[in-house]
Order: structure tokens, then sequence, then C-alpha cells
């Protein structure tokens, strides 16, 4: 009993209070704890809808008013906790979640009798116009100039180079290099990871016992950048694409520049833009089917500032899938095409896939009329899982290339572009021992045709 008050007392001087700015040095730090739960504990909260509960909670709650309205909000609440306890009982965040609702209750004097009315979105301001994403001509704010990635560039300084990554599918990765890989990649893997953001991804198997994996989970986070914002954390997973960040905020926190640090929601549940105007870099989430895609624009040194190079190899969206992740594509689809649908992966001619590759090219076809890479990998995800929701993750991964990429003439990637099908290191070596032949014959034949060495060709 007396380590229970203890614990109760603790949480009230840690930010308990919602009513002030406590609040949100409590959420900022059960944002650092769901981060490494999320992290380092992965398979312990795939199922577990927690953050769910929080965010709206968070998103909800009135900074003043009616006591009557905050308590409906905590009794709402308390309801949605109350749902997730058997697939969150051992979770962190749950318990943490149990025990601040009942301080709550106890400091306002909430009665948990009551209405339970689901909580709506408070709007502290109207919200501004969204911007272009293809554009970083970025809309005055009360921000200092160090809060906006160009205003803060030198004075005559050539524009920045602005890079694209994006992640879509069985999956199927974009480097900022305009390399186009299919990988393996099961688990959680890190796309990016500098000074500014990190952001990881977490695959599922699509099919029980396949090869084939697609993202499932998805976590953002934005560290803090001089007076412009605070950490933030955004989570997304299948079926939960919140507007909000982890602690239900939309901008950067409370610093002068937290404005250009934000969520903008184009379609909810399906289609989320992250704006963070202080690097420079927008990104874009989408939930296509049951799994998510990923695409983000960031100028080049901004993709170049790692903290640690040594430790910087598994940075997805810079450096590639490891070798031994990437899966051959021209050997799948040309034994695909050659025997109408089988291959090593997945059995397209089977009922429970539907596709052989003439329909799967002819579907794919609808939405991706130019035979590129991004119709090659559509055709490719038919054949492994049979998902049809594929063609639309491919469709939409070239709309965002589109919208995010500063090069028009790189929208469109063909098989016949350099570097991008290098499954393994083995290929460019065999070109290179295949050069080295050549030369080595030509040589020999300069040898044999020279007077100087009669022996050498009479040998021949």
């Amino acid at each position: 009993l007396f380590l229970s008050r203890e614990r109760r007392a603790a949480l009230s001087r840690a930010g308990w209070m919602v009513m002030g700015k406590g609040a949100r040095s409590w959420a900022l730090e059960v944002a650092k704890i769901l981060l490494a739960v999320l992290f380092f504990f992965p398979a312990a909260t795939l199922q577990c809808k927690i953050l769910k509960c929080n965010s709206e909670f968070w998103a909800s709650t009135p900074s003043s008013g009616p006591k009557e309205e905050f308590c409906t909000a905590l009794r709402a609440y308390n309801s949605c906790v109350r749902r997730t306890a058997r697939t969150c009982r051992g979770d962190l965040a749950y318990h943490s979640a149990q025990h601040g609702i009942e301080d709550l209750m106890t400091q306002h004097n909430c009665s948990k009798e009551g209405p339970t009315a689901s909580p709506r979105a408070r709007t502290l301001s109207p919200p501004a116009p969204p911007l272009p994403p293809q554009t970083n001509n970025f809309v005055p704010s009360d921000g200092p100039e160090v809060c906006h990635y160009e205003r803060s560039l030198p004075r005559h300084s050539a524009p920045p180079n602005y890079t694209h990554c994006g992640f879509f599918g069985d999956p199927h990765l974009r480097t900022f290099n305009d390399d186009f890989q299919t990988c393996k990649v099961e688990g959680a893997w890190p796309l990016i990871h500098n000074k500014y953001l990190s952001v990881q991804v977490t695959n599922t198997p699509v099919l029980p016992g396949s090869a084939a994996t697609a993202t499932s989970k998805l976590t953002i986070i934005f560290k803090n950048f001089q007076e412009c914002v605070d950490q933030k954390m955004y989570h997304a997973e299948t079926d939960e694409l919140p507007a909000a960040f982890a602690d239900g905020s939309k901008n950067g926190g409370d610093r002068h520049g937290a404005n250009t640090l934000r969520i903008v929601e184009k379609v909810p549940g399906q289609h989320v833009e992250i704006q963070a105007r202080y690097i420079g870099t927008t990104i874009v989430v989408r939930q296509v089917g049951r799994y998510l895609t990923f695409a983000v624009r960031m100028p080049e040194e901004v993709v170049n500032s790692v903290e640690d190079q040594e430790n910087q190899d598994l940075y997805l969206c810079l450096h590639g899938c490891p070798a031994n992740q990437r899966i051959d594509f021209r050997t799948f689809r040309g034994r695909a095409a050659e025997s109408q649908g089988s291959s090593s992966r997945a059995k397209p001619e089977s009922p429970s896939h539907g596709f052989t590759y003439q329909s799967a090219m002819a579907k794919c076809k609808e939405r991706l009329p130019v035979e590129d890479l991004y119709f090659h990998s559509c055709v490719f995800d038919l054949l492994s899982s049979g998902d049809i929701n594929f063609t639309l993750a491919a469709y939409y991964a070239f709309e965002d290339v589109k919208m995010l990429h500063s090069n028009k003439e790189k929208h469109h990637l063909f098989e016949r572009d350099a570097g991008l099908f290098n499954s393994t290191p083995k290929g460019s070596s065999s070109a290179g021992l295949l050069m080295l032949l050549t030369l080595v014959y030509t040589f020999c034949v300069q040898l044999c045709l020279s007077s100087s060495f009669p022996l050498f060709c009479s040998a021949k």
C-alpha cells in the first residue's frame, strides 16, 4: 500500500496534471518510454492498441473549460484502455495509463459513472492551408530563420539538392541514389538514421511461410533541434494511421518555431503528410490495403548528416538493403514468364494467388501504363502474394515520386539504368572479370600478330 501511494505521488509530480504544461512534460516522457518499447520489443506491442487510446485522449483533452468535459474525455480514455486489457496486459504503456487514469480521476473529482462520448479532436487555431510538397517556398511563421531550412542557408549559395527515398510493396526500395531493389528484410530495419531524425520499419510475412514481406509498422523520431522543435515520435501500424504524434500534438511542441514541424492528414486513415520545414523534409505515409508505404523528400546535406559513419551500413535509404537480403528480381520475372507464373517464391497459378504472369501484367497495366520498375514491381508483388492491393501500392509509390522527386527525368526508372538490379555484389564482380578477360584476349591477339613473338604465334 505504501509503495502504491508513493508511486501515485510520483506520477502526480511527474506531470499527470493535464490542465497545464506538466501534461506536456509527462507526454514527452511517455513518448520516450514507448519509443524504447517499440524499438526493442516490437513483437510485444504489435497487437496492443494502447497508442491509439493515448493519442485520442491527448488530442481531445481541453486545456481549459468545464470540468465535466474533461471528465467525459477521461472516462472515454478509461473505456478505451479497458478494451485493450487482453492484448496489452504485459505492456508498460498500458500499465502507466491505468495508474494515470486513477490519479486523474482523483485529482479532478471525476465520477467513474457518467457519459463517455467518443473524444473529439480539439483545434487550437484554424489550420493553415497545406503546402505543396514539391516546393520549398515556406510560408512565414513566428519561428526564427534557423527553423526554415532554405532561409538558414548562406546568401547567394547554390539551391539545395533534394533527394528521394521510397519503400513500398513486397518491399521495394528506391534509395536516395535512385537505386531500385527488391528485398526480404523481415522484422525491424532502419530506413533513415541521421542527426535530425530516425525512421524504422517493421516488415511481416505477407503469407504464412512465404519470403514475401510488407511493412506493418512504422516509427519516426524527430530529434530536438535548437529553438525550433521538441523531440517528437510518430508511430503508425496496420489500421492505425494517426494524424498526430504519439503525445497527441500536431506540431513541434512549445518552442518558437514549433509550426515548422507539423502533420497534415490528407485522407483519414489512409494518407498522412509530415512537413519538417526546419530540415527541408517532407514525409508521406500511406496505408494501402493492410500495409504501409513510406516516401520522403530530403536535402542531400540532411541525408548525409550521419553521426557515426561506422554504424551506418544498415541505413537502407542511403546504402540499400544488405546483399544477402536482396531478391534477384530479373531471375524471378524470367522464370515466371517462361513457366507462365511458377517461381521459387510463389505459385501464382494456385487458387490462393489467382494470378498468372500474363494476368498480373494486364492488371498492373491498368494503373501503370509505362513498363518501368514500378510496373515490374507490381507484377512481382501480384505473383508472390496474390494481393490486389499491391497494385495500388506501386501506383501510389510512383505518384509520390512525381510529387517529391526534384528531377523529372528520373521519375521513371528502367532496367537498363545502371546499378538498379545488383542483387548481390557478384554481378559487378562478374562484369569486371569479363572486361579483364576481354582485355587479356585482345592483348594476346596483338602478340600473335606481332613478328616479335613468332614462337607465341605458332604455339597459338
